[in-house]
């Protein structure tokens, strides 16, 4: 688990790093370019949408994780929005919650449920 949390702890540090050096590059409107990457079909576009897909698939899984409450759903959003920043550190924050129990980590709220 050790090993786990520093590799969490290495993509935070490691994507706000990057994303603090290319927002101060080249802005934070980085939405035209994401979706016009797509609609080019490009490879890119191709990139950016295998991407999409995969914070689609954290976003529900998060809310999910809690039921699609409405701290469920606000930490689905979170988790579209905020990529793997977000996923890491919410990966290492219920880490240390369940004690590095992988079953509570992954079933969330959904554990001991009937």
């Amino acid at each position: 688990m050790a090993a786990f949390r520093g590799l969490l702890v290495l993509i935070f540090v490691s994507i706000f790093g990057y994303a603090a050096v290319v927002t101060q590059k080249h802005g934070s409107d980085f939405m035209p370019i994401f979706f016009g990457d797509m609609a080019a079909l490009t490879w890119p576009g191709q990139f950016n949408f295998d991407f999409m897909c995969l914070l689609v698939l954290s976003a529900l899984w998060v809310a999910w994780r809690n039921k699609f409450s409405p701290v469920g759903m606000m930490l689905g959003l979170c988790a579209f929005f905020g990529g793997g920043l977000f996923l890491s550190a919410y990966l290492l924050t219920i880490s240390l919650r369940c004690k590095g129990d992988m079953r509570a980590m992954l079933l969330g709220k959904h554990l001991h449920a009937n």
